[in-house]
């Protein structure tokens, strides 16, 4: 049951990375407009072709469980980052502080999910298992 969990957990966590690059993809020009709301200036370019990579590839990494420890590190360097840049609740009063704090607060969460696949690993359902059992 354990090993199940592990997978679900591995599925849920990945879902907003991935989510987020597909999103991030198809509205690019917007995305780079939030940026600047954010003055996140400097070559949004790169800076969205790169964050949209991280996300992707560690989504895909974590959800595939290949090398978790690996994507769990690269999307903690795009999501740290970021959480406090745009859910900065404490430069907000009223209802934009409360939904700046939750949402804050909810990526702090998912960071703490990301920790725990790195002290933990991806389970027994993951493709680093399969590719160990199965090797020539």
């Amino acid at each position: 049951m354990r090993d199940i969990i592990d997978l679900i957990g591995r599925v849920f966590l990945s879902a907003i990375f991935l989510f987020e690059a597909v999103d991030s993809t198809l509205n690019f020009e917007k995305t780079k407009a939030t940026m600047a709301d954010h003055a996140l200036n400097w070559n949004q370019d790169m800076l969205l072709a790169g964050a949209i990579l991280f996300l992707f590839l560690g989504g895909l990494m974590v959800l595939l469980g290949y090398r978790t420890a690996l994507a769990s590190v690269l999307l903690l360097l795009y999501w740290i980052p970021v959480t406090f840049i745009v859910h900065d609740f404490w430069n907000y009063k009223g209802d934009m502080l409360r939904l700046q704090s939750i949402l804050f607060m909810k990526n702090m969460a998912i960071a703490g999910g990301l920790l725990m696949l790195i002290g933990k690993g991806s389970g027994r359902y993951s493709i680093k298992r399969l590719l160990a059992t199965t090797r020539v």
